[in-house]
């Protein structure tokens, strides 16, 4: 469990550090309430104990911002003895709860595994919730006969409890047909559970696959039940498979050649009746040979391999899909987008999408966004992220230190960047400045520092 500790008092700070880091949280500890809100714009945190009175932003102030990053997260405020009337208010604005000084670190220790048990009960219905939205098959966008081999090799597979293997590039929309093998299923009425296997920390990640028992380790206060058991009746995703642990491999193996699980910290043995689907976008074979995937494994998960085409190989794909997501992100943001020019389009259809469909629908969102009209225009889609020419890069002699060759590379890629972004704009350095995601003094910066030539720059 992550805990943000806010105390502007250094010696309650240290003290309360010491006896959270003692009961296992991971504590990350603030001296003042604008230092917080800080870091909860860019961490994600399981709870949040903070004091109530602090110069600058307060406790409230930080319960806000708080709630503003993640509506879930309980929030448990500190205060004096005489102003429990203010952490009333605060409870009344979403906190968890309330505890007074001076405190017994007994009681403190029992009031946030309350508040963490509230924070485990509330992602568990989220997932559940999840699960409801994944009901039904979703759309598949596309036309291309690579797309037409996948739809087929679904429909052949999805009657089945065959294991079914998802390979491809990053991007190409694994898990829409993880959904679609589920949805065309007999278990299409059961849950539908996602599991992104290199986003859970590995000492985690076996409670999050099979759930743990009351006092099973530090911090598990209470029965936990896993993605596995969650997913009966249903179908369990395990998507980025090639990043698992090896010792989780032997345990994820077991259950599949059993069919049944156990709790860590546990004794009964739970049947299993899931059907599981995996993906990935490394060489799995390769990763075999090297000693990081079990041989074994990769058989019993490969039962049904299916390859995703990368987006550069669905000819005639991407304009459809970009159709798709200018109509859904207009309605999203309330823009007047109706669709690309000719000139937009047939960029959008010559490009290769290295990043495959998830480029497209950034760069489609982007250029919603960036459209000054009805229509997105050229310059709107190029003012994508990667959109730079893949022409040769420069002659770097390599014999030189690193930090030289960085710096020569870094100047030569931001200089064709720039010009690129200049030639789009008209050389219009404000627009060029919105393209590029740097601010207008940054670029007028990098422009004299490049000694990029002005005559191909009027002024903004």
């Amino acid at each position: 469990m992550n805990v943000l500790l806010v105390e502007d008092k250094s010696g309650m700070r240290d003290m309360l550090t010491r006896v959270l880091s003692r009961e296992g949280y991971e504590v990350t500890a603030c001296e003042d309430g604008r230092q917080a809100m800080d870091h909860l714009l860019g961490t994600r945190f399981d709870m949040v104990l903070t004091d109530l009175k602090m110069p600058g932003a307060d406790g409230f102030e930080v319960l806000r911002a708080a709630r503003a990053a993640d509506a879930e997260i309980p929030v448990v405020v500190m205060t004096a003895h005489g102003s429990i009337e203010a952490a009333v208010s605060a409870m009344r604005d979403g906190a968890f709860d309330f505890i007074t000084k001076p405190f017994d670190p007994d009681h403190l220790t029992l009031l946030l595994e309350k508040a963490a048990n509230s924070r485990r009960m509330a992602v568990e219905n989220r997932v559940l919730k999840r699960t409801a939205r994944h009901q039904g098959a979703p759309d598949l966008i596309g036309e291309s006969g690579a797309l037409a081999i996948v739809r087929e090799q679904v429909a052949r597979v999805a009657n089945t409890d065959t294991t079914v293997l998802l390979t491809g590039e990053s991007g190409t929309g694994k898990e829409l047909f993880a959904q679609l093998v589920h949805a065309s299923s007999p278990r299409k009425d059961g849950p539908f559970i996602a599991v992104n296997c290199a986003a859970v920390p590995a000492e985690l990640l076996e409670s999050e696959f099979f759930g743990h028992e009351k006092g099973a380790f530090t911090g598990a206060e209470g029965r936990r039940i896993g993605q596995f058991e969650l997913a009966q009746g249903g179908t369990i995703f395990l998507d980025e498979i090639g990043d698992m642990d090896l010792v989780l491999q032997a345990k994820l193996l077991r259950v599949l050649q059993e069919g049944c699980v156990t709790r860590v910290g546990g004794g009964t043995v739970i049947p299993l009746d899931v059907r599981v689907v995996a993906a990935t976008n490394q060489d799995l074979p390769q990763r075999v040979q090297q000693g990081r995937f079990r041989e074994d494994l990769y058989y019993r998960l490969s039962g049904f391999p299916i390859l995703i085409p990368p987006l550069r190989e669905r000819e005639g794909d991407p304009a459809l899909l970009a159709a798709h997501f200018v109509a859904r992100y207009a309605r999203e943001m309330g823009r007047p987008v109706s669709g690309f020019s000719a000139e937009a389009l047939a960029q959008v259809s010559a490009y290769d999408w290295p990043g495959n469909v998830r480029e497209l629908q950034n760069c489609v969102e982007r250029s919603v966004i960036l459209a000054t009209g009805d229509t997105i225009a050229q310059i709107d889609v190029a003012a994508s992220p990667g959109r730079v020419s893949q022409n040769s890069g420069p002659h770097i002699p390599l014999d030189r230190p690193l930090q030289e060759v960085a710096a020569d590379a870094q100047s030569h890629y931001e200089t064709a960047c720039i010009r690129r972004a200049l030639d789009l704009t008209g050389g219009n350095k404000t627009r060029a400045a919105e393209v590029l995601g740097v601010s207008y003094k940054t670029l007028l910066s990098k422009i004299k520092d490049y000694n990029i030539e002005p005559s191909a720059m009027p002024t903004p």
